[in-house]
């Protein structure tokens, strides 16, 4: 009680911003690869305690010698989260208005025109812009500007077509960029049935706020994911709820 007393506001401020700083720091590696690694982190960090408390000299000795060689592992170790986290905090841009009438009429292509890819096994990768600016990846790619339609996504994506390899990206109401290449997932959770386009996808929610459609070539399926949520079979009226609820809802709750 006489410590409670003690602390002023700038303590109480203090606290509550490292505590959000280390809750959506477990968010961000909550069912990564990041999180395993930490627990063998804190593993490695008791296993030091109970050696200099139980006078264990070799190994608290080997355990320091780790310590010493700790920020440059964690850098590397957590490379992705870092710079997801980085990129999240740098972000400015506002969610892209989807809203409108013609926000609404852009989803409802995307609804369209992947529903007839899946239903005749051609392979796509669609990826919708949210906060986190996707320019690295737009760069890599086809730059094209162009307004959203079903027509423009079956033309993309049809075998013959010269930019159908890689995703396309969707910022808005326009396709910004095609054939954009994107980091494969290493998480030893995604499902082994899933190949190098369902891997690319899930790798890009891993790193961005980005909502993901992947169809599959090979049983004509549609599969959803953003986050670290992943939806796989979804029908016509689920991908609509799925893009409604990312898009519209999520506008509307920030209003």
């Amino acid at each position: 009680m006489k410590l409670i007393n003690l602390m002023e506001w700038q303590d109480i401020f203090d606290i509550l911003i490292v505590t959000i700083i280390i809750y959506r720091g477990l968010l961000i590696i909550k069912g990564t690869r990041a999180a395993q690694m930490l627990i063998g982190l804190c593993v490695l960090f008791i296993a030091l305690l109970f050696s200099k408390h139980l006078g264990l000299y070799t190994i608290d000795w080997i355990i320091q010698s780790l310590w010493a060689q700790i920020v440059l592992a964690l850098i590397i170790l957590f490379q992705p989260e870092i710079r997801k986290t980085l990129a999240q905090v740098g972000e400015t841009r506002f969610l892209p208005s989807f809203a409108s009438a013609e926000g609404l009429r852009s989803l409802e292509e995307i609804v369209k025109a992947s529903v007839s890819l899946a239903s005749k096994k051609i392979g796509a990768l669609i990826i919708i812009e949210k906060e986190t600016n996707l320019k690295d990846f737009i760069e890599m790619g086809t730059q094209l500007d162009a307004r959203v339609s079903r027509e423009l996504l079956l033309s993309i994506f049809h075998p013959s077509s010269p930019i159908h390899d890689g995703a396309i990206i969707v910022r808005g109401n326009r396709v910004i960029a095609a054939g954009c290449f994107l980091p494969l997932t290493l998480s030893a959770h995604v499902s082994r049935a899933f190949g190098t386009r369902h891997r690319a996808g899930i790798g890009l929610t891993e790193e961005t706020d980005a909502v993901v459609i992947i169809i599959s070539e090979e049983t004509g399926s549609i599969t959803v994911a953003v986050g670290n949520r992943v939806e796989k079979s979804v029908d016509i009226g689920s991908l609509r709820d799925f893009l409604t609820e990312n898009f519209i809802s999520s506008k509307e709750k920030k209003k």
